[in-house]
């Protein structure tokens, strides 16, 4: 999918063009990743438990965003929080059947309005693995902190991030939707203003590929390539998918680039912060807990 759309806003609008792909890999018979794509809400689930419970999860995840946001471009930080617990809720459903042991990541961005004005940001959400990263035209960031035994050990000094990538406990996360009652999310927030561009993407993308491997692909994405059942023009989502597949396609693969560009007296420059006496007590935290 390759997607454009414009939102008009007060005081100027936000243009929106966007991707999403994913693939079971070369190895999985099942693909337990599902994805959602849609302004003003992007959203990368892995599921876990094997058999048919990790894409249940998955997407009983993703259908409580599409649901909560199918008729509407607008979100409120307030119900972007509300969802991700309806959709803990909604996986907790599946794991309630008779021998049912699942869940699933969460990471995702979405398009809100914080305060009584007209000031917009992304917020951006995550549980377990699965990653956010920001792209400014050089550098690849990550965003996101992994709810994972390695990058609990990482911090703490015992192993190094490249040890990291080989360590026999490199599949264990330490939250997931689905796991407890009552879900604990990493959510910050970023102000929107001028040109952003942010990539999504379940751990099948990042145990094929660096950092590094997916900036240079990110680069070098003008060279054109065409898809060969219709000849039309790769997206990068499909690029970066296909590219960790043909690395060895380990795990379940997806991917979503999102890129805004905010027009209009209501754009803000890289130094803004957000006011905490417009912020929402629920939000006051505005980067991931570690």
């Amino acid at each position: 999918m390759d997607e454009t759309q414009e939102l008009e806003l007060a005081s100027g609008a936000v243009r929106f063009r966007f991707s999403g792909h994913s693939d079971r890999g070369a190895v999985r018979r099942l693909n337990e990743d599902s994805f959602l794509a849609a302004v003003p809400v992007f959203v990368v689930a892995d599921g876990m438990g094997g058999h048919a419970f990790g894409d249940r999860a998955s997407q009983a995840a993703i259908g409580a965003f599409s649901a909560a946001f199918a008729v509407t471009t607008r979100a409120t930080a307030q119900e972007v929080l509300e969802t991700i617990h309806r959709a803990n809720d909604a996986v907790l459903g599946v794991t309630s059947e008779p021998g049912a042991v699942s869940g699933t990541t969460l990471s995702g961005i979405a398009f809100v309005e914080i305060g009584p004005t007209d000031s917009h940001h992304w917020m951006a959400f995550n549980v377990g693995d699965s990653r956010i990263y920001s792209w400014d035209g050089r550098h690849l960031a990550q965003l996101s902190v992994d709810h994972s035994a390695v990058q609990e050990l990482v911090e703490l000094g015992q192993i190094t991030r490249r040890q990291a990538d080989t360590h026999p406990d490199r599949n264990i996360v330490t939250r997931a939707l689905g796991a407890d009652a009552v879900v604990d999310p990493d959510i910050w927030l970023l102000p929107a203003r001028g040109r952003q561009t942010f990539l999504l993407c379940s751990d099948g993308l990042t145990k094929e590929l660096s950092d590094d491997e997916i900036a240079r692909i990110i680069v070098f994405h003008g060279a054109e390539q065409v898809r060969e059942t219709d000849r039309l023009p790769l997206t990068l989502a499909e690029r970066l998918v296909s590219a960790a597949v043909a690395a060895g396609g380990s795990d379940n693969v997806t991917v979503i680039i999102v890129e805004s560009d905010l027009v209009g007296s209501g754009s803000m420059s890289s130094e803004d912060t957000v006011e905490r006496d417009a912020m929402p007590g629920f939000l006051e935290e505005t980067k991931p807990r570690g």
